[in-house]
Formats: structure tokens, C-alpha cells, sequence
């Protein structure tokens, strides 16, 4: 799959997976909206039913209390002359639903008809009279009624016109019948903010940070003589929330499928670079082989002529150029043969007790005709006074081998190449420590972090000026673990690169 179609399908799932948690976040805003708009409503009416309540508890009061002044007027029974008693009982019903009934006692004689002629329509007519004179006296107690609390209401003290336990009674019925059973704190306050009374949970300090509702109880008094009735929710915002709670579980499945994306996309841009490390691999095997390939084929075309043949010291030069060109086609082939140690979990390593610096020694005794080849120099420190270590010793071998011959690869073309070894005891651990530095062409900051990834090279990979294949420093960190060690680098471009290794020692 090409890069620019890896982009386009990452940019359209990236803006599908933002608009999708744009709906998912607006739709949750417009229900969380929603379910507050509707709270406050069905709050709002509660509080006004409980203020219209109190009004008519009020009412009622003063309602009762001159109707009870009524009967004590017109309760008496009396006979001045000691005629006989009777009575006649009229009742009625306010509009607000009180019902009551007047008696009116005395002598029954004076209600009948008091001429000769008077028939029993008239008499029905004078009682008619009678009772219309009793309504309109009741009216105007109804008035005076209306009248005492419009003049004297206001001036009765707010805890005996709207109690506590009163109060807290209507809300709990007001909202109940709303749909709202969630626990609620009240308080009573004056004008002037300061609290009248209210209820064991209310906190002025949690009012102020919390959605509070404010009524005002009976508005019909004096602005000065004002009193409100405020109420907030402590756990209003769970109750509001709570609504919204099959949404969680969209957001997880929409981050697991972010994650899922994210991580999809980081492993086909992971996929594509390999592949293209492994193309690369395979342009620099074709050309590692085909020169030592060439130059066998010529050499074995010029063994078909009768003059070489014929010539000895011909003979010997072909000779030995097949055999060189052999041993590094073979050398190859082995460090080809080493990638399958990497799709493995390990190496099949023979473990002994080895002298690191004697190895070193050899290693360094051996690539010193190389190095000087180049015109540069080499040298070893090896100041480690215990250097036993338990490793493969082939593997050893060329751990040391690798480094030393990437620091000729990678050699300045305008400074004669040095290479050091050294080796040094760390006490504070048990561990021995080889440093190989050389004064190369050093390793870029971004670089390091991959050079130990197999197939990976600093060139662009298709350089054929620099050997190799792009397997040994990852032959070397993984054969440096298995052996219970560690590897790191010190670069720094035109300057020169340090690889640190350091290995337990033998106990």
C-alpha cells in the first residue's frame, strides 16, 4: 500500500471519528439541557403551589376565626316571654372550599304569619326576606374577612404564618406530585438575605455553589415585611446526570475504536518502513553477491585458456583470487544466515568461562592489517585486572569483530581512521565494562535509537559505497542480551562514535 493512500484513509478516519464524538458530546450537552430545563420547571411550580398553600392556610385562618365570632353571636338562645324555642339553621361554603352553617334561635311564633289574612305565599316571601337579609350580612363578613388580611396579614410574625414542619410537608407533596423525590434543603429568608429559620441539612456555603431555586412568600405584603423561600438540591447533579448514563458506554467503545485505529495505523506505517528496509536489504545482498560472483565467473572463464594454464604463476594468481572471492561470498552468506536468530526466541549459545581481554587481544591482533590497510591505527587498553566472563565464545568473538568493522565502513575520508578498545572493571556491580571508539563520521541523534533495528541502516540503504546489510549491530545487542548484558552509543556527527558494552562477571 502506497504512503499518500495510508495518509487519505488516516485523515478520512480521523475526521469520521471527530464528528462522531462531536454528535456524541452535542447530544449529550442538549439532553443534560434538556433534563435541566425540565428540573427548574417542575421545581418553579412546586414552589409556587407551596406559596399559593400557605396563602390559603392564611386564609382560612382569619376565615375561622370570624366565623367563629359569628356564632358567638347569634348561638344564644333566648325567650323573654316563655314562649316556646326553635331555631332555623342556614349553611354555607366559601369559594375556597370551607364549609359552615349559621342557627338562628327564638320564638318560632314570630316567624308565622301575624294578620288573619295573610296566606302562605306572603309568609314564604317574609322568610324569603329574612334569608337574603342573613346573606348579605354573611357577605360582608366575608369582606371583613378580606379586609383583615389585606390590613393586618402582613404583620404577623413569618414563623407563625409559615412554620417549618408546614413547609417542609408542602414541598415534599409539591414535588413528589412534579416527580422530583430527590432530598431538597430550604431556608426561609428576609429582604435583607438574613435566615429566618430552616431546615437541619441547609448550608449557606453549599447554596452559594449550588443551582438554588428562590420564591417569594406572600407577595401581597409590603415590600419592607418581604420574605422568600429558597431551596437548592445536593444531589442535583447526579439526578441531572443520571439521564445521560447510557452514554458512557458509547464513549469507551468509540476510544477502544480510537485506540484500535491509532494503533492500526502506527503498525501499517511500521509494516510499509520494514518492507522497505527489507527491499533495501535484498538491493545490497544482490550487489554483495553479484561482485565476488563476477570475479569467480571471470577467473573461471580465464582457467579455459591454454596460455594461463600454461603459466604457473598465472595459475596461482587465479587460484587465489577464487579463494578469496569464496570466503567472502561464504562470509556473506553466514551473515545472511544469522537473520534467523532473530525470528527465533534465541541463539543456541555454548556458555564457558572466557579471559575477555585475551579475546579482545586476538580480535584486535587480527583486524590490525585491516585498519592499516586504511592508513589508520588501533590500539588496546586492557586494564580490567578480572575480565572472566561466562559467554559463547564464537559469539564473543564477533560481537568485537562487528563493532571493529563498522568503525572501518564508517571511517572520515578526511582523517586517518583510530579505533580504541578498552576495558575496565565496575566494582560498585560486578560488571566489566569494553568501550570500542572511533573517530568516524558519528551517528545522528535520531539516528541512534534504530541502529540497533535489524535492516536498518544510517544510509539511505542503497549506498553501495558502505558494505553490508544492515544486521550487525542488531546481531550484536541481541547476542549482548542473551547473554545477560547491555550495549549503548555515544555519537556525535563528524566527531566520532563510542559503543559501550558491559557484561557480568563470573561470580
Amino acid at each position: 500500500m502506497k504512503k499518500s493512500t495510508i495518509w487519505f484513509l488516516t485523515i478520512i478516519m480521523a475526521l469520521t471519528f471527530a464528528g462522531l464524538l462531536y454528535m456524541q458530546i452535542t447530544y449529550m450537552h442538549n439532553m443534560v439541557k434538556m433534563r435541566d430545563d425540565q428540573f427548574a420547571e417542575g421545581v418553579k411550580r412546586s414552589l409556587y403551589a407551596v406559596a399559593s398553600a400557605l396563602e390559603q392556610d392564611e386564609a382560612k385562618y382569619y376565615l375561622e376565626e370570624d366565623v367563629s365570632n359569628v356564632r358567638s353571636q347569634l348561638l344564644p338562645s333566648y325567650s323573654p316571654d316563655g314562649s316556646s324555642v326553635g331555631a332555623i339553621t342556614y349553611s354555607f361554603t366559601t369559594g375556597e372550599g370551607i364549609e359552615g352553617d349559621i342557627t338562628l334561635k327564638g320564638n318560632l311564633s314570630s316567624l308565622q304569619p301575624q294578620q288573619p289574612g295573610l296566606s302562605i305565599k306572603n309568609s314564604q316571601k317574609s322568610m324569603q326576606e329574612q334569608l337574603r337579609g342573613q346573606y348579605i350580612y354573611q357577605r360582608s363578613l366575608l369582606n371583613e374577612v378580606i379586609l383583615n388580611i389585606i390590613s393586618h396579614a402582613g404583620n404577623r410574625p413569618i414563623t407563625e404564618r409559615a412554620d417549618s414542619a408546614t413547609i417542609a410537608q408542602y414541598l415534599r407533596t409539591e414535588l413528589a406530585n412534579n416527580g422530583l423525590t430527590l432530598p431538597v434543603e430550604f431556608a426561609v429568608v428576609n429582604r435583607m438575605g438574613a435566615t429566618v429559620f430552616r431546615s437541619a441539612g441547609y448550608s449557606n456555603a453549599e447554596a452559594q455553589t449550588t443551582a438554588t431555586f428562590a420564591q417569594t412568600l406572600f407577595p401581597s405584603d409590603s415590600p419592607s415585611r418581604m420574605n422568600y423561600l429558597k431551596v437548592y438540591f445536593p444531589t442535583m447533579r447526579d439526578y441531572i446526570f443520571s439521564s445521560v448514563k447510557f452514554m458512557i458506554p458509547t464513549f469507551v467503545f468509540t476510544f477502544i475504536l480510537l485506540v484500535t485505529f491509532i494503533y492500526t495505523i502506527a503498525l501499517s506505517f511500521r509494516q510499509k518502513k520494514l518492507t522497505e528496509m527489507k527491499n533495501d536489504f535484498i538491493n545490497n545482498m544482490t550487489h554483495e553477491f553479484k561482485t565476488p560472483i563476477s570475479t569467480i565467473s571471470l577467473a573461471a572463464q580465464m582457467l579455459n585458456d591454454g596460455a594461463v594454464m600454461k603459466s604457473p604463476k598465472m595459475l596461482s594468481h587465479i587460484s587465489g583470487v577464487i579463494n578469496d572471492e569464496t570466503r567472502r561470498l561464504r562470509f556473506q552468506v553466514e551473515k545472511v544466515l544469522q537473520m534467523s536468530m532473530f525470528e527465533r526466541q534465541g541463539a543456541t549459545l555454548k556458555l564457558t568461562d572466557v579471559d575477555a581481554n585475551a579475546i579482545i587481544d586476538n580480535v584486535v591482533h587480527t583486524f590490525k592489517l585491516k585498519v592499516e590497510k586504511y592508513g589508520g591505527t588501533i590500539s588496546a587498553s586492557l586494564d580490567a585486572p578480572d575480565a572472566i566472563i561466562h559467554v559463547d565464545e564464537m559469539h564473543f568473538t564477533n560481537v568485537i569483530f562487528n563493532l571493529l568493522d563498522n568503525a572501518v565502513k564508517y571511517r572520515r575520508e578526511d582523517e586517518p581512521l583510530h579505533l580504541t578498545v578498552k576495558t575496565r572493571d565496575i566494582n560498585h556491580n560486578n560488571h566489566l565494562q569494553i568501550v570500542v571508539a572511533d573517530n568516524g563520521i558519528g551517528i545522528r541523534k535520531e539516528d541512534q535509537k534504530k541502529i540497533f533495528d535489524k535492516f536498518y541502516r544510517v544510509s539511505t540503504g542503497n549506498r553501495h559505497d558502505v558494505k553490508g546489510f544492515g544486521l550487525g549491530l542488531a546481531y550484536v545487542q541481541r547476542i549482548l542480551r542473551q547473554l545477560g548484558g547491555q550495549i549503548a552509543v555515544e555519537s556525535e556527527p563528524g566527531v566520532g562514535t563510542k559503543f559501550i558494552i558491559t557484561l557480568p562477571l563470573t561470580t
